[in-house]
């Protein structure tokens, strides 16, 4: 499954170029800003911690696995299938394009990471209207779709780690924000918008 484990790992490397290097390099072009708001997280903090364990969870998918596999890590079993890894790939892709397709939409507030003492507009519009963080659905989809490609302990481990990043960053740190920044504009819209998938994940709507 070696083949596989080079196209898992190039699809890695264009997600990071496109959603990460790609973006910053866009979101200083249009705004004069990178949006790079890690920086801004206290050593220690829930949105530092958050980011080590996406970062962790990423790499482990994205690199560890294929290095793994090529050491002759597999698993076995229904995983080990070759319509699976070729599904892996499509949902990769796919995830890929919905990726860079939400950051579009996000315009000037686009961001990675929070700064508490910033003030961006609320994004309704586009994916947004489908669900409230149709980035980070995006990224879930293609680490599924990179572990799948192939599946071995290290991706596994990896894909769990990348959603747990991703619950801490948008229940712990990204929806308080937002609650703080836009108030009851925020309350209404999460009463009516999932948080990763349509419909699941509504916040209580604010009282009259």
């Amino acid at each position: 499954m070696s083949g596989y484990a080079l196209v898992q790992f190039t699809l890695f490397a264009v997600w990071a170029l496109l959603a990460g290097v790609g973006g910053l390099l866009l979101q200083r072009h249009r705004t004069g800003d990178s949006g790079f708001r890690f920086a801004a997280a206290p050593r220690g903090s829930e949105q530092w911690w958050a980011n080590r364990i996406f970062a962790a969870g990423s790499v482990a998918v994205g690199i560890g696995a294929p290095l793994a596999d090529l050491l002759g890590l597999t698993v076995g079993g229904a995983l080990d299938n070759t319509r699976l890894h070729a599904a892996g790939v499509v949902v990769a892709v796919f995830g890929i394009s919905l990726t860079c397709a939400a950051q579009l939409a996000m315009g000037a507030s686009w961001r990675i990471g929070v700064d508490p003492a910033e003030r961006t507009a609320l994004v309704t519009g586009g994916p947004f209207r489908l669900v409230r963080n149709p980035i980070f659905s995006a990224a879930i989809l293609t680490f599924t779709g990179l572990a799948a490609t192939v599946p071995n302990a290290v991706a596994l481990v990896g894909l769990g780690l990348v959603v747990i990043g991703i619950q801490i960053q948008v229940r712990r740190i990204e929806e308080p924000y937002l609650r703080s920044v836009h108030g009851r504009h925020y309350q209404q819209y999460a009463a009516r918008v999932g948080r990763l998938l349509p419909g699941i994940g509504r916040l209580r709507a604010p009282r009259p």
